[in-house]
């Protein structure tokens, strides 16, 4: 039988409640148990893929092509086990689901309410994702207090009552605040935020209590004193100097102990090796490089989460610091300057007319001056877009994306594909926008001899996708002629996979998103790859 840990938020948000669950499940992980972790998410859109990145931050997606919370992506980076559609829901899909079934009449004419329809359903789904794992961790979005989010600590209530004591626990994270005018940390809003979840007929069994200054044991006192939650399970999580110092940090308090004393499993002492190895890499580097990632979304760098720590996960594996100049491409239309001095440029995906401009000359900047550069989706795009002006001669060449009555659409809307099951997918420009691009895990077909093939060290690999554009094959001709390299293709070789310039010291753009499969005990060869050509380039600079 599975056994559950939930856990919640208090104080203010932005703690790290999918850290601190990602960690916990790291470290139940390295002591033999099967784990997967939920994250529940309190707002009515039916998932985050239509919703801003300055709102969400970045839309993580899954092997089964579910748009999914950021928290999803830690959850894969910290955890052997892969996320599905089953890991995340939100309230959209709870009442969607609901009313879906109130019109075919499936309730009999009874009244739909709160409880127990809704909090029946959150429990529904939250047994489905938890499948046949010995551990789930489910993470509720949000902090408590807040009116969204009260069904769903509702249903956790009735589950605790449901599991029992040795089949579940509640962790809470809260704010123990220091304030420096006066010298002390504050245990009153740790204290104020166990009292709302008491409220609600919650009692946490354990307190994480993020800090940025070290807690005396006299404070852990009195936190366990006044919450009512044993002494060993008042847990300091302090700032740490990398997010991969947590499972370390929280197994040296016992919480993974306390975890297995409390379920009754027995299960070998944990082995955290390879994540002391990652710790020992990133902060200990033998050199640096400077990365440019030109995209749009700079205000909110959680909008290139997955990108940024894979990033780091290179630089992990070269023992290499990874420094990201995070660039503005529409501030780069007006100041070529702003990527003057780097080692390497990279161009993300995103959406949208505003800043291409910025990104073209990125990649023209890349491919002139032979600095290393890797495009992701959108950025392979605008490499295709970029070496059509400005090598083929196609001028005015661009995306229907940006411009519907473009000369030249080297990239345009894909009516129609066929996905890795064999099944035709369609759809037009009067789609919806939610759920209808080329999503989750596909085959893609790598041509030996390419720099696709030598990097990857294979002929077919499995990478993830979130897109509605892709490369128009009718202009294929005249960018092969003129030196692009096709180095991969779609499951049923008619789409563009990857693009490459042969010419080029590493010139290299994917239609798909590998960073969704980047971990920092594995990294992924093609950051590692590019890294280590961002350091060959500062040292053909500096002579050395």
């Amino acid at each position: 039988m599975t056994r559950f840990i939930f856990v919640t938020g208090g104080v203010v948000s932005s703690l790290g409640k999918g850290i601190s669950a990602a960690s916990l499940g790291a470290v139940l992980e390295a002591r033999g148990l099967s784990i997967t972790i939920l994250k529940l998410d309190p707002y009515l859109n039916v998932d985050p893929g239509t919703m801003s990145p300055y709102q969400h931050g970045e839309v993580y997606v899954t092997q089964d092509g579910a748009e999914t919370d950021l928290d999803l992506g830690h959850y894969e980076r910290f955890l052997r086990s892969k996320m599905t559609q089953r890991n995340n829901f939100t309230s959209g899909q709870v009442y969607e689901t609901i009313l879906r079934r109130e019109r075919r009449g499936d309730f009999l004419g009874g009244t739909v309410q709160v409880i127990p329809h809704v909090t029946d359903e959150i429990k529904r789904r939250v047994y489905a994702g938890a499948g046949e794992h010995d551990i789930a961790v489910v993470e509720i979005g949000g902090t408590v207090g807040d009116i969204e989010s009260q069904p769903f600590l509702e249903a956790v209530r009735q589950m605790r009552g449901e599991l029992g004591f040795k089949q579940s626990i509640l962790i809470h994270l809260t704010l123990v605040p220091y304030i420096a005018s006066a010298g002390e940390t504050k245990t009153k809003p740790t204290q104020h935020s166990v009292k709302e979840m008491r409220s609600l007929g919650l009692q946490p069994d354990v307190l994480l209590c993020r800090s940025e200054v070290e807690l005396v044991e006299d404070q852990r006192k009195k936190i366990s004193l006044f919450t009512n939650v044993e002494l060993r399970a008042v847990v300091p999580v302090m700032d740490a100097p990398t997010i991969y110092q947590v499972p370390r940090m929280l197994h040296d308090w016992g919480l993974d102990e306390f975890v297995v004393d409390r379920f009754n499993l027995d299960c070998p002492p944990a082995d955290l090796a390879e994540w002391d190895a990652v710790v020992e890499n990133q902060l200990n580097s033998e050199g640096q490089v400077t990365i440019a990632m030109v995209g749009k979304y700079m205000e909110l760098l959680d909008a290139y989460k997955s990108l940024s720590e894979a990033l780091t996960h290179a630089g992990i594996h070269n023992k290499t610091k990874v420094k990201i100049r995070y660039v503005d491409s529409e501030l780069l239309e007006s100041d070529h300057t702003l990527i003057d001095g780097v080692d390497a440029i990279l161009v993300p995906g995103g959406f949208g007319t505003r800043g291409t401009e910025g990104k073209i000359h990125a990649v023209k900047t890349a491919r002139e001056k032979n600095i290393p550069y890797l495009g992701i989706c959108l950025g392979m795009q605008v490499a295709v877009i970029e070496y059509a002006r400005n090598v083929c001669g196609l001028s005015g060449a661009n995306s229907t994306e940006f411009n519907a009555n473009t000369d030249h659409p080297v990239v345009g809307l894909i009516a129609e594909w066929i996905d890795a099951a064999g099944n035709k997918e369609m759809r037009t420009e009067h789609s919806d926008m939610g759920g209808t691009m080329r999503l989750g895990a596909q085959v893609c077909h790598l041509i030996p001899g390419s720099k696709a093939h030598e990097i990857y060290g294979s002929e077919q690999i499995e990478e993830r996708h979130r897109h509605r554009f892709e490369v128009n094959n009718n202009y294929l001709p005249q960018l092969k002629e003129a030196g692009l390299v096709i180095g991969g293709l779609s499951f049923d070789k008619t789409l563009v996979e990857t693009v490459e310039l042969p010419d080029h010291p590493w010139f290299f753009a994917s239609q798909f998103h590998p960073e969704f499969t980047s971990t920092p005990r594995d990294g992924h060869p093609l950051f590692q790859s590019f890294v280590v050509a961002a350091t060959a380039y500062q040292s053909s600079k500096t002579g050395s």
